[in-house]
């Protein structure tokens, strides 16, 4: 069906910020399924009060509105996301078998494709949105902050909205805002990560890193992972509740319960957060190399900082592979 003249209009005046509206819903809520349904609901909602908007804010503004309430509404009734290292300190016995989580009981954080937010090549007018501030540590501790903070937070500090610009989107007094943003600092000054000088994806060391990485899995060689992981590396993953640091253990943990043999596991390399990352497939007991989850990896200088495993099939699917890879 061809579109009419008011839904070309409503194209024209907002899909070039559909990308960063994007990661601003994921900022908020620390999953990619739920910032992607929120966006759709954010251009429902915007298409149904087209005809009435008029302009008195900017089209951005007007949708950023839409979308972080779309947000909130649906912050109250769930639970905060969060990652293993977001529920108690690191494992102290690494010969204990990591423990999984109950069903329900932690709503776990989900990485973000960057395919998801990076214009294409051939779209100069598209918005760019910068990958530091999708980090995975930096929204792991957000989501620490409660959900009106951690908006007021984002449109000030990340998005660089004024105080009265906030009030607007927020329905807030502007002394609210100002009093919320003091709030969310002094908070913020607690959680933030430490600062890590990240490589990024395309830098040639980080590729390197990740070919280690993976490597490792797919030969089942500790000691290729001892050369890229960092003497003070940690390493978590989903479901379970523990999670290690220091080389040393992580090899352990990796080694008596992860590697397996050779041709266990097929790793694809992809990008996710902003970091390198690997969609993860795992040879079942038939042979067959099923979809398992996303690895996402924290690259420095000096070798892999952090590793972050979603065990998810569904996952896979998201970041564009099948469930089911050949041979």
């Amino acid at each position: 069906m061809r579109a009419t003249p008011e839904q070309d209009r409503f194209a024209a005046d907002t899909e070039r910020f559909r990308r960063e509206l994007l990661a601003h819903c994921y900022r908020l809520t620390g999953s990619a399924h739920d910032a992607e349904d929120h966006v759709q609901e954010t251009y429902l909602r915007a298409w149904r009060a087209y005809a009435g908007f008029e302009g008195r804010a900017s089209t951005r503004t007007w949708l950023y509105t839409i979308a972080t309430n779309v947000c909130l509404t649906a912050l109250r009734s769930r639970q905060r996301r969060l990652l293993p290292s977001g529920l108690a300190g690191p494992q102290p016995d690494p010969d204990r078998p990591p423990r999984v989580v109950a069903p329900g009981e932690v709503a776990w954080l989900g990485p973000l494709p960057d395919a998801w937010i990076t214009p294409p090549d051939d779209d100069p007018a598209a918005t760019v949105v910068g990958r530091e501030s999708l980090r995975l540590a930096l929204i792991a501790s957000l989501q620490h902050l409660p959900a009106r903070q951690r908006a007021i937070f984002l449109l000030r500090e990340v998005l660089a909205f004024s105080a009265p610009e906030t009030a607007a989107v927020l329905g807030a007094s502007t002394a609210a805002i100002k009093s919320g943003l003091q709030r969310a600092r002094a908070r913020w000054e607690e959680l933030a990560p430490s600062p890590e000088d990240l490589l990024e994806p395309s830098d040639p060391r980080a590729r390197a890193l990740l070919e280690g990485y993976v490597a490792a899995f797919e030969h089942a060689d500790a000691r290729l992972l001892e050369e890229v992981l960092r003497t003070d590396a940690t390493l978590e993953a989903t479901p379970f509740r523990d999670w290690q640091a220091g080389r040393t253990t992580c090899l352990h943990v990796l080694d008596t319960y992860v590697l397996g043999a050779p041709g266990d596991w097929r790793m694809t390399p992809t990008v996710a957060n902003g970091q390198p990352a690997a969609t993860v497939h795992r040879r079942d007991a038939g042979g067959v190399l099923r979809a398992d989850g996303v690895v996402v990896l924290a690259p420095t200088a000096t070798g892999l900082a952090r590793v972050v495993k979603f065990h998810d099939p569904a996952l896979v699917g998201v970041f564009g592979l099948p469930e089911v890879l050949p041979g």
